[in-house]
């Protein structure tokens, strides 16, 4: 046994983890992101690539990934292309501790623990790979383990990006792991037929969890994420599930705008630079029925200073009393999705930043040859012509230029939703203007209800509107929702000086739009320093669970009519398909509030789901929150 593993077992370690790892063939302890990497093409022949096999009872041979080592980092692929992406019903739970999520018990009809034993003995077979780390912010509580099958070093490289490795020489004395995660990816095929299973494990003093895939998305990401937010539960902090940006307009004014959602609802590209046409101007959409194009002339853009990518900490101790909401990054790397990039020159400065990092970087899901450049909009597919929807790539936060360290104080709360078109042939949900600003306690229902939207690249598809639930969140979390519910509530009240919008992407009514109408709203609220409206500035939209919209807005000169505000009033669209939008949107709000309704729920809550159930005007909504939400009337 190497001296750095007997080092590690002198941790205080739990007893079944001890008889791992003194049981395994041999454990490599790295304590450094290049001790990773090496590790991740350690068994990669010259100028090839690595295949991470595994021997499956039954199967044979059965190729998980294949890794390879390009000029500017590490590429993995996944020969199954239901593995290219986070299947939205992986999370399951192995304990009796109080839950709204599906048991393991109850989806496979057997108890978690004669798997938990089987995972161990598996393990004890295979040469390991085990770094500590600490989950989201360092402190005692946090302190974790990562236990690898050493041939996916690839996976453990994620891992260690994305929350940081912490040297095993620089560990105190006292360090307990309060979250370990095991991984055991032939099991996907011998216990679940195929699927992806993340089994969360809550014991008393330790948090296990159980990862039988190794796409890092929804283990190595999203299963740290749901640790964070078990932990916030007991404490009664929220971790959020947004991008956080700080503009910085060509006034030398300052805004700091975090934008929530769903996976695919905008989060990342609330922290790109708006996608310029060759001659400079924005392409605001294009109508779907009549072809017709219309473009948006902004000489300068504001200046970006990313915070967050996707995961927040708001943590008590980071509160300064000014009733805004204070937050943190959660992570040290960012999980960047690039299936927009499709061209070399979309986004010139992330291309950039990728093909000459300065330090190696994660790619997944993207064509790459060993000694080559791996290059962002050379995805692979997921059958001839169709490229795999969910190309990433992990950027280390501290390559990221004009980052933002430490907490910062939030002045808007964006809430995105991927939304489908909307014609008077096809009527559908697609009825939100390019941004409405929510009362506070529509913004909480927003959130409630955190719709996964229209044709979501980051998932396995499914059917119909269907929600990502509270805060956007609830696919990693592991307890009850009317508990997070509570939480987000408070959060809202206890940030009275907050201001909330709902900002569509993909389509608005009849026309394509993309992302564009996040980066005309942030642009057009960095300007005006927030999100702070006069009553008479704006009027309750048809709809009531949209708000307030302002009907037009001009920009640095240039003005966007209603077409893009008030959908009933594209010709292609008319009052009755809205009225028909407006119908799917209530509907989807009833089935999924109704959740929510119980003992257990804030009064205040209560009184709020039953005022949209009752059918509330926007009017209702701001009378519930004694909160600000509009300013006194310009003159």
């Amino acid at each position: 046994m190497s001296p750095q593993a007997r080092r590690l077992l002198e941790l205080q370690l739990p007893p079944e983890t001890i008889a791992l790892l003194h049981a395994a063939p041999s454990v490599t302890v790295a304590s450094t992101h290049e001790e990773l990497i090496e590790l991740a093409v350690r068994d990669a022949p010259a100028d090839g690539s690595q295949e991470v096999a595994y021997d499956v009872p039954g199967s044979g041979r059965v190729v998980e990934a294949e890794v390879c080592r390009t000029r500017n980092g590490i590429c993995a692929n996944y020969p199954e292309p239901y593995m290219r992406r986070r299947d939205p019903n992986c999370l399951v739970i192995g304990d009796e501790l109080p839950t709204d999520k599906p048991t393991y018990e109850a989806r496979f009809g057997e108890s978690f623990d004669p798997v938990r034993e089987a995972t161990f003995d598996w393990m004890k077979t295979q040469p390991l790979a085990v770094f500590a780390f600490y989950a989201g912010l360092p402190s005692p509580a946090t302190q974790a383990l990562a236990i690898v099958p050493d041939n996916a070093g690839f996976f453990a490289l994620g891992l260690a990006l994305l929350q940081g490795i912490a040297p095993l020489d620089e560990l105190p004395e006292d360090f307990e792991p309060k979250a370990i995660i095991y991984v055991a990816p032939p099991f996907r095929h011998t216990h679940f037929e195929g699927q992806q299973v993340v089994v969360h494990n809550r014991r008393e003093h330790l948090h296990e969890l159980f990862s039988y895939n190794l796409y890092p998305g929804p283990s190595a990401k999203k299963g740290v994420y749901g640790m964070l937010l078990y932990m916030g539960v007991r404490e009664r902090w929220v971790t959020m599930h947004c991008a956080t940006v700080q503009v910085i307009t060509p006034y030398e004014n300052r805004v700091v705008i975090t934008h929530e959602g769903a996976s695919g609802g905008g989060k990342s590209e609330m922290l790109e630079y708006a996608h310029r046409q060759p001659d400079g101007t924005l392409l605001i959409g294009r109508n779907l029925e009549t072809g017709e194009t219309r473009t948006f002339t902004l000489p300068k853009g504001c200046d970006l200073r990313p915070v967050t990518d996707d995961m927040a900490l708001c943590h008590p101790s980071l509160e300064r009393g000014n009733g805004k909401l204070t937050l943190m990054d959660a992570e040290d790397a960012w999980f960047v999705r690039c299936n927009h990039i499709d061209r070399y020159g979309t986004d010139p400065n992330i291309e950039a930043l990728t093909v000459h990092p300065p330090m190696p970087l994660l790619f997944l899901n993207i064509h790459g040859r060993p000694g080559a450049t791996t290059l962002l909009w050379e995805h692979i597919e997921d059958a001839p012509g169709e490229p795999c929807p969910n190309p990433r790539v992990v950027i280390p936060r501290k390559i990221i230029p004009n980052v933002v360290y430490g907490a910062v104080d939030v002045d808007v709360r964006s809430m995105g939703v991927r939304s489908p078109p909307c014609t008077a042939a096809r009527p559908s949900y697609g009825i939100i203007g390019l941004f409405h600003l929510l009362p506070p306690a529509l913004a909480w229902l927003w959130r409630l209800v955190a719709p996964r939207g229209h044709a979501n690249p980051s998932i396995v598809e499914t059917a119909g509107m269907t929600s990502e639930g509270v805060g956007s969140y609830w696919p990693f979390a592991t307890g009850r929702m009317v508990d997070h519910a509570n939480l987000l509530l408070n959060q809202i009240i206890d940030t009275p000086e907050v201001r909330y919008v709902l900002i569509p992407n993909q389509h608005i009514g009849a026309w394509e739009v993309g992302f564009m109408p996040q980066w005309i709203t942030r642009e057009y609220l960095a300007r005006r320093g927030g999100a702070r409206f006069a009553a008479n500035r704006l009027h309750p939209s048809r709809c009531a669970l949209l708000g307030y919209t302002p009907g037009t807005i001009m920009v640095e000169g240039s003005t966007l009519g209603n077409w893009f505000f008030e959908v009933e009033h594209q010709p292609e669209v008319g009052p009755a398909a809205y009225a028909e939008g407006a119908a799917i949107l209530t509907e989807f709000f009833h089935r999924e509030l109704k959740a929510f309704l119980g003992p257990d729920l804030l009064p205040t809550g209560q009184r709020i789901i039953e005022c949209c159930l009752a059918g509330g005007s926007v009017e209702d909504y701001q009378g519930l929150l004694d909160l600000p939400c509009l300013e006194p009337d310009e003159i």
